[in-house]
């Protein structure tokens, strides 16, 4: 469930590329599930520069800087679709599995969102998620999730942690690669890992929410209307940024081994976790981290499984993984997947963001969820 998973489990890109070729004379493209909600949504990139910290996975750097994606409902479904990820991104995760495949592959992904479109909504009336991705995954694996989030009338800030995954583009043109990845990848660094990503949400929050705002519709958030969700190493941080800024008011783990203890006097505020199958038996006993961080959740809280799914399946790697047709051990499909997880990412914001109670948050609505706890 961490992040890396680098060396024990093969990410579901490098085995769905691995085989494409075999598969086909020439690569599929890439692509992501329709939204489900019923508005457009845009999309736009934003550069963040905090002067406040150094970087603590480049020291020598002065600086912490970050790049967004924000996903919003927008005025219209006209315009150029935006780009998945860049060309530069996309040949670095592919040169980092050693595959023989078109370099830019990744960044032909077809989207649904329209690149800098105008936003639509009333001064202070959209909900903020921020999205966090896994460890040594680029922000764009979360892109089908945003999409959707976005449609149903959210902005979507997915953070792309710097250094900690293969390649960062920079608008300058300058493009950096994982630093982290050098570090050992004992507890401490697990721990560091979550509580940077604390301090980089935290940092998220007052470019779009601030006296100064970075993006030209920030006018369109509602301040009072923030959750946080992630995958992975994304998910296991939500708990550490929540316990760091009240401004969180919901949060939610999605298959992320969480590192930096929840203590006394715990979290009261919602909070959700979600797990790929980890044993034959759903909710079999076992994920210790999770045990002790539940006791510590003093308000309103779930905990659910999906049955036949592994880590991958959550994200977009698990849908690039069944459209070159590679098996990744799971016996849900990754789109069937990927739904449940829209439902149910939205179905917990919605309560508790927009005070809209959602039935499957109490009864599960779907035979491969269970409940835990």
């Amino acid at each position: 469930m961490r992040g890396l998973m680098v060396g024990t489990v093969v990410t579901a890109l490098t085995l769905a590329l691995s085989a494409a070729p075999a598969a086909a004379d020439a690569t599929p493209v890439p692509y992501l599930p329709e939204p489900t909600g019923n508005q457009p949504v845009g999309s736009t990139s934003l550069y963040l520069k905090d002067t406040s910290r150094p970087d603590p996975w480049v020291p020598s750097v002065p600086y912490r800087e970050l790049m967004i994606s924000l996903f919003y409902p927008a005025t219209s479904a006209n315009g150029p679709k935006a780009q998945y990820m860049t060309p530069a991104e996309s040949a670095a995760m592919l040169a980092d599995s050693g595959l023989d495949a078109p370099p830019d592959l990744l960044s032909t992904t077809r989207t649904y969102s329209i690149r800098d479109a105008v936003a639509d909504g009333r001064p202070h009336s959209l909900p903020l998620v921020v999205l966090s991705p896994g460890y040594t995954k680029p922000r764009a694996t979360l892109t089908a999730l945003a999409e959707d989030l976005a449609s149903h009338g959210y902005v979507v800030a997915v953070v792309g942690h710097t250094y900690e995954n293969m390649a960062t583009s920079f608008p300058d043109g300058r493009v950096v690669g994982c630093a982290s990845c050098e570090v050992p990848h004992d507890e401490a660094f697990w721990q560091k890992l979550e509580l940077g990503r604390a301090a980089d949400v935290s940092f998220v929050l007052d470019a779009l929410t601030g006296p100064h705002p970075k993006w030209r519709w920030s006018g369109l958030i509602e301040k009072s209307r923030i959750g946080m969700a992630g995958h992975s190493a994304g998910g296991a941080s939500a708990i550490p940024a929540m316990v760091a800024d009240p401004r969180i008011k919901a949060g939610m783990d999605i298959d992320g081994t969480t590192n930096v203890p929840l203590t006394t006097p715990g979290l009261s505020r919602p909070f959700m976790f979600m797990s790929h199958q980890l044993a034959p038996t759903l909710c079999a006993p076992g994920n210790e981290p999770w045990e002790r961080d539940w006791a510590q959740l003093t308000g309103w809280k779930r905990w659910i499984e999906v049955a036949g799914t592994v880590h991958a399946s959550f994200t977009d790697l698990g849908l690039f993984a069944d459209q070159f047709g590679v098996d990744l051990g799971a016996t849900t499909t990754a789109e069937r997947t990927q739904a449940i997880t829209r439902a149910y990412v939205n179905a917990f914001f919605d309560e508790h963001l927009r005070g809209r109670p959602q039935p499957i948050l109490d009864q599960p609505g779907d035979p491969e969820v269970q409940f835990c706890h």
